[in-house]
């Protein structure tokens, strides 16, 4: 039996954890808020640890509800993400010109993910930005393998629909 360990199993995850309160709420202030409601529930169900098969996909659940009540509670409208690593690499542009290209097309992805439903929102942000497989994403989000994919494939589909839309956009 493997000994859980909050400070080696449950810390790391804050980053996770807050990427994904992030991409929930839209809104830095409640997803630090919601990841130190996470942290604090997970501390206090530490007797139940050595029951738990995935101390991350119970955290990311955990997170995911508190996110889920805190949109609930201040019912919410949608506003956009600030600075968040949607680009996992960084500016490879070499002129000025081409680095505020790059910095508009990354803004106006984050905008359209932004109004993406809350499922195909948290199914692409485990999946596509923090690399979750998909039996671990059902399991945080309670719903099968199948929706996890039909979930992505639909957001990848809204994203690159409305992004076209847009690029074309006068010509």
């Amino acid at each position: 039996m493997k000994i859980v360990s909050f400070r080696n199993d449950v810390l790391p995850l804050k980053n996770v954890l807050y990427r994904f309160a992030l991409r929930i709420t839209l809104n830095h202030e409640d997803a630090e808020d919601v990841v130190q409601d996470t942290l604090i529930k997970v501390w206090n169900r530490r007797e139940r640890w050595q029951e738990i098969e995935s101390m991350e996909a119970f955290c990311l659940t955990i997170c995911r509800n508190l996110a889920l009540d805190r949109i609930r509670r201040k019912d919410q409208a949608n506003t956009t993400l600030d600075e968040t690593e949607l680009s996992g690499q960084q500016d490879t542009a070499s002129d000025p010109y081409e680095k505020m290209q790059l910095r508009d097309r990354i803004e106006q992805v984050r905008k359209l993910i932004d109004t993406l439903p809350e499922k195909q929102r948290s199914c692409m942000q485990l999946r596509d930005f923090e690399g979750k497989p998909y039996k671990e994403i059902a399991e945080v989000l309670d719903i099968s393998e199948e929706q996890v994919k039909v979930n992505i494939f639909r957001a990848r589909q809204a994203i690159k629909t409305k992004y076209q839309e847009l690029e074309g956009y006068g010509l």
